[in-house]
């Protein structure tokens, strides 16, 4: 595996902006793509809850593979193709309790890409700027051809189900978030922790990247506050959608 740092809001970067947390308040009813709201405590799933959102994971994760295993071999022969070896790339993610662990994707960047954002950062003011707020950009040097296919249909990500098979992730989460950007979590941090991250979650269909790294904090914290099957659900087929209109994505 290559690390590789990520444009959709988690690359590595010597730039970091100071947390500034929105007030919020706790809904009565969350409801999927409302604005980010939290809740003082994360919400206590039972063992049978635990049981059955992990139970969702590996049947879910299972039938990935049986259903769109011939997709899953096409984006690795595209990129493959397009960019060379490797295809994928991991790179360390803070998961359930704080534990590391390493998160898998499709390669859809350049080799030695810190060191070409470095660069880019250091050389114009208007993109550090908007790197500090929403940790993305709108042009990307990094970036691939392929790699802006993959991105934009959200299929970098597919690798993301072994993560799932093997515990460190669940379907519904948190956005897994790398060790450097604990200190933008602020006190919600205990509310990332207590849930594994997910391949898709609030964040991923509230906006995703229009939105600024504060927001995804917010809805991450919301998500842990306000967890339900039901509410994992919404996600789940909101995230269809999403990903068929390239929503938010970049």
């Amino acid at each position: 595996m290559m690390s590789e740092s990520n444009a959709k809001g988690d690359a590595a970067a010597p730039y970091s902006m100071p947390h500034q947390e929105p007030e919020m308040m706790r809904p009565a009813h969350p409801e999927v793509g409302a604005c980010p709201e939290i809740s003082p405590e994360p919400y206590c799933l039972t063992l049978t809850q635990r049981a059955l959102k992990r139970t969702v994971d590996i049947v879910g994760a299972l039938a990935f593979f049986v259903l769109l295993g011939p997709l899953y071999l096409l984006v690795a022969a595209a990129v493959l193709i397009g960019m060379g070896g490797p295809v994928h790339y991991g790179q360390t993610r803070v998961g359930h309790g704080g534990r590391p662990f390493r998160c898998y994707k499709f390669r859809s960047m350049l080799k030695e890409s810190d060191k070409v954002l470095e660069r880019h950062l250091a050389h114009d003011a208007a993109a550090r700027a908007r790197w500090e707020k929403f940790q993305k950009l709108e042009t990307d040097p990094r970036i691939t051809p392929v790699g802006r296919v993959i991105r934009r249909l959200s299929l970098d990500e597919l690798p993301q189900f072994f993560n799932v098979l093997k515990g460190d992730m669940s379907l519904v989460g948190p956005r897994p978030c790398m060790i450097r950007q604990r200190s933008l979590y602020g006190q919600r941090w205990p509310h990332y922790c207590h849930m594994r991250p997910g391949i898709t979650g609030l964040w991923q269909v509230s906006g995703r990247n229009r939105l600024p790294y504060a927001d995804r904090v917010a809805l991450d914290a919301r998500y842990a506050a306000e967890w339900s099957l039901g509410l994992d659900a919404k996600i789940l087929a909101r995230t269809v959608w999403v990903v068929l209109s390239g929503d938010g994505s970049s």
